[in-house]
């Protein structure tokens, strides 16, 4: 496991910020299982969390004109760090107010803190992805292997439906060639009872 300082790098047209290695599940499929860089991201394992400062200095050192969105997702699960994550999307916002902000997240979130998340995220957080993985919680919990536990797939699911009613748009996502498109039916009948958008993701992504 190579330890590095990548805090932002690029993927397509996206600025991805990496703030935590830390995470609540040990997924089955999760690239960092296999590697330690996700394109030419450089590693992704962090020799420390990066504070305030470091972050922010990262941030400076890019061009954010030519970015079509920010990107919270690293090899970790973003609300591990969420009152960073906060003031990170805060600093985003004064600096470039039109640029789109989005979270990918397990959508354990309330699980990590403690308590409901969704209203903090209200005013910064523009697009929060969430990976549904699978309609069955008792193969969610195989899948994602989430330190929580049974009431984790009930959380993520509470998580996005607050989620529709705090930031613009939800996105819930399972993978391409994982699940039969049976399941896949079954998915976007929860995101469409959520009120969320659903999207099959190409599995290298």
């Amino acid at each position: 496991m190579k330890k590095e300082m990548t805090i932002v790098y690029d993927v397509h047209d996206g600025l991805y910020l990496n703030l935590t290695n830390r995470c609540p599940c040990a997924c089955t499929f999760c690239l960092r299982q296999t590697m330690d860089a996700i394109g030419n991201s450089g590693g992704l394992w962090l020799a420390h969390e990066p504070s305030y400062e470091e972050i922010t200095a990262a941030i400076d050192g890019c061009d954010l004109t030519r970015y079509r969105e920010a990107v919270f997702c690293g090899f970790g699960e973003p609300t591990e760090r969420l009152d960073m994550l906060l003031r990170t999307a805060q600093y985003l916002k004064a600096k470039r107010p039109e640029l789109p902000i989005r979270i990918n997240t397990n959508g354990l979130g309330d699980l990590v803190n403690g308590e409901p998340i969704a209203e903090k995220l209200s005013g910064l957080i523009d697009v929060v992805s969430i990976s549904l993985n699978t309609p069955d919680a008792a193969e969610y919990l195989r899948l994602t292997r989430s330190k929580f536990g049974e009431p984790s797939f009930d959380a993520m699911l509470r998580f996005a439906k607050d989620c529709v009613r705090t930031v613009p748009e939800v996105v819930m996502t399972t993978v391409d060639t994982t699940i039969s498109h049976e399941e896949e039916a079954r998915c976007r009948a929860i995101c469409d009872a959520i009120g969320a958008r659903y999207r099959i993701r190409p599995w290298e992504e």
